[in-house]
């Protein structure tokens, strides 16, 4: 910590200090899959105490509305939780977002609903990694900024989600509003256990193709039918026969049919897309259509289509390769070797570089096996990449993010 100046060492060191690990045990305490309402409020109300430490405003916004097709081809709104955002000097010069999400993938009736210590350092639990011991990470560094002397140069604002593992729907337009004007952005996924960071990403899309044809009698008049499960398998094999080097297509599930005897009149088929780079959502949606067209004249059935491309790509662009150096550089004066690889998975930071904001979305604890029963935080991490949060901010509120 040598090429530390005395206000980083000072922050660095208030970073450390604080109670994480205890956080990280009462909200893994707490279920807050995605569904479970209940759960996610009382995490909200908990980090809503939690945050208000900080000197800012702590408010819960409302979810935008999301819609999803049922197994009959029916719409239904689907409610989620609110989400928290806390605004700490919105007139400062410098800008940051810092966002994570306070639900897990397990719901209320999964097995998985305690933590047990695996060994001495390494603990096991829903969301320990994922991402509730990157919120202890995160409200750390914030703490260690507001000790600092050069607090009044930065504002930022926090946004923790309560849709992040199925996608943000109801908080993607939250997210674009927040990341407006913002020099950067830290995102508190976990990082890989050896601390390597995600870089670029892919996107990822989710679609509901809903099929209707005509029911018949199997045996007496099958030509009067028109058979809604066969066209759904047709562009199920079409679709997979479209992926590429840049695209992958995953038809995933086909609902519908019914008794042997008659000709189905309805199907659902979920497909999901994984397109690499924009020009691959342009050929994936292209893709999308020819072969609904195609299908719906061969098989003389109506097919509607529902869902988008909620995850655009996330490129190691110019401005993510400085903000990466940024970070880099800080771990090594931590004494940490900082690096990162691409990956095909997708979360906020993917809609946050969508609005031209540099990021870097693995800020959290180094962990493991996540969205499993395995997950697991290495402990030591937690003041690890507190520090490295913290000197990272302090040194964007220095020198900003040119």
């Amino acid at each position: 910590m040598s090429s530390l100046s005395n206000g980083e060492r000072a922050a660095v060191d208030v970073a450390r200090s604080q109670p994480m690990l205890d956080q990280v045990l009462a909200w893994s305490a707490i279920n807050s899959g995605t569904r479970n309402l209940a759960g996610v409020t009382a995490m909200a109300d908990r980090l809503a105490d939690a945050f208000a430490v900080l000197p800012g405003d702590v408010a819960l916004d409302p979810p935008a509305p999301v819609t999803a097709v049922l197994a009959d081809g029916s719409l239904t709104e689907i409610d989620h939780g609110a989400h928290l955002v806390v605004t700490v000097r919105a007139d400062a010069p410098r800008q940051l977002l810092l966002t994570g999400h306070m639900d897990t993938v397990f719901p209320v009736d999964h097995p998985f609903q305690g933590t047990r210590w695996l060994d001495d350092r390494t603990l096991n639990g829903p969301g320990v990694a994922d991402m509730k011991g990157g919120i202890a990470v995160m409200l750390a560094a914030l703490g260690a900024i507001e000790a600092s002397p050069v607090a009044a140069q930065i504002g930022y604002q926090v946004m923790i989600n309560s849709d992040e593992e199925t996608g943000s729907l109801s908080s993607a337009p939250l997210i674009e509003r927040l990341a407006r004007g913002k020099a950067a952005a830290l995102t508190y996924e976990p990082a890989l256990p050896d601390g390597t960071l995600a870089g670029a990403r892919g996107g990822t899309g989710n679609f509901s193709i809903i099929f209707r044809g005509k029911s018949a009698h199997a045996g007496r008049n099958p030509e009067d039918g028109r058979n809604a499960l066969v066209a759904a398998a047709d562009v199920a094999v079409r679709l997979s026969r479209g992926r590429t080097t840049g695209l992958s297509v995953n038809p995933a599930r086909i609902e519908g049919g019914g008794p042997n005897n008659v000709v189905p009149d309805l199907a659902v088929l979920r497909v999901n897309f994984r397109p690499a780079g924009p020009d691959d959502i342009t050929r994936a949606q292209a893709l999308l259509d020819v072969t609904v067209a195609t299908v719906a004249a061969e098989h003389d059935v109506s097919i509607s289509v529902e869902g988008r491309f909620n995850r655009p790509p996330k490129p190691l662009d110019a401005g993510a390769e400085k903000l990466f150096a940024l970070v880099k550089q800080a771990g090594a004066d931590l004494g940490l070797e900082i690096g990162w690889r691409a990956t095909g998975g997708v979360c906020d930071g993917n809609n946050i570089a969508a609005c031209g904001v540099p990021v870097v979305d693995t800020m959290g604890a180094r962990g493991g096996a996540i969205h499993s029963a395995d997950e697991f935080l290495l402990v030591d991490s937690l003041a690890e990449r507190a520090a490295l949060s913290a000197l990272t901010i302090l040194r964007l509120a220095e020198r900003g993010h040119q």
